[in-house]
């Protein structure tokens, strides 16, 4: 019988104690944001911004009902004041945007004409992706917006990558990520945070908690639905913020920014905002009751809560039903070029496709 081994001294006993929880809660940490404090003339754009967004969604909903929009389309309302709020933070030209596949809003935000988006949705040459991305994948170059992302949380992981550019080139600008709470489940999210913190890399992580992925509550989905504690394993701080409140998310979007340029690496922010409309034009959304939503809209509505703010700054009502007929012809104007914009030709389904390099 072979003799018997002297055990081993297990790892357990020869390993130094752990430290305790919470021992690295000197490290730096971003400023609790506050409220941004807006002139008259910052209300009155973020206000007609929301209600760009609003309209110009709605419109885009009649559209696909109508047969001009194809395939999926995902509209913002509701979340106006998350694109809006962190969109006019931003330098355009120098900082860059990646989002998913519900994108218009975020491109309306940044400024960019709602002729050639429109005209992207209904499949036109005219389009700012020449009629080729649709609803789901529009993108521009021009204005450093990178999608548009149809493969849930396939954006993070890029936007990474866009961070890394950032750095590397050394051009002082900041990328922001967007992405939603059902592609915070996703892992390729996770290995995008352990690059961005190991290297230090000027990203702001933007989960929008519109409180369901597609059809299922966060709470059911998520063992930790808190989700601005999503980086915390990779020391990437979190702000959970008011994502119904334009003037809570311009200053967190602002203490984020500062934060980033600072040299500290990745934040999370977290938008706890609400979509009212199903997941896309195709989903019905019989999981949540008309009285949840009804009651969000009463309570939270980000454009509704704007007009207080502008009631307070002494805006009549007779300015902002202004502000709304001119909102509804520009929507209308685009509706209008997009319809009366030819399509691409069929050549065009050869080009864009392949890059050869010799």
């Amino acid at each position: 019988m072979a003799k018997p081994t002297t055990p081993r001294p297990s790892r357990a006993r020869t390993k130094k104690a752990a430290p305790p929880v919470g021992a690295d809660h000197n490290r730096p940490r971003p400023e609790a944001p506050a409220d941004y404090k807006a002139s008259r003339e910052d209300l009155l754009e973020f206000y007609r911004q929301m209600v760009l967004i609003r309209r110009f969604e709605e419109k885009a909903g009649q559209l696909y009902g109508l047969g001009f929009i194809g395939g999926f389309c995902h509209l913002y309302i509701g979340q106006e004041a998350v694109a809006v709020g962190i969109q006019s933070a931003l330098e355009p030209g120098k900082d860059s945007v990646i989002t998913g596949y519900r994108d218009h809003g975020h491109m309306l935000a940044y400024g960019i004409d709602p002729k050639v988006i429109m005209a992207e949705l209904t499949g036109r040459e005219a389009g700012i992706s020449r009629g080729k991305g649709g609803s789901m994948h529009m993108f521009s170059v021009d204005h450093k917006f990178y999608g548009g992302h149809g493969i849930v949380g396939a954006q993070v992981s890029l936007g990474a990558g866009l961070g890394f550019a950032h750095k590397y080139r050394g051009d002082g600008g900041v990328c922001v990520a967007y992405f939603g709470d059902g592609a915070a489940n996703q892992g390729q999210v996770y290995e995008s945070f352990n690059m961005a913190e190991l290297w230090k890399l000027p990203i702001i992580f933007v989960i929008e908690n519109n409180q369901y992925a597609m059809g299922t509550s966060v709470n059911r989905s998520s063992a930790e639905d808190q989700l601005y504690r999503r980086g915390e394993s990779f020391r990437i701080p979190g702000l959970q913020v008011n994502g119904m409140d334009v003037l809570a998310v311009r200053g967190a979007a602002e203490e984020a920014i500062k934060w980033v340029k600072e040299g500290n690496g990745p934040i999370l922010l977290e938008m706890k905002t609400y979509r009212y409309r199903g997941h896309s034009m195709s989903d019905p959304a019989k999981y949540r009751s008309r009285e949840e939503v009804q009651e969000v809209r009463e309570k939270s509505d980000p454009i509704e809560g704007t007009k207080k703010y502008l009631e307070a700054a002494g805006i009549s009502e007779e300015e902002l039903k202004k502000i709304d007929q001119e909102i509804r012809k520009i929507v209308s104007d685009a509706a209008d070029f997009a319809e009366s914009s030819p399509e691409p030709d069929l050549d065009e389904l050869y080009t864009d496709v392949l890059v050869e390099q010799y």
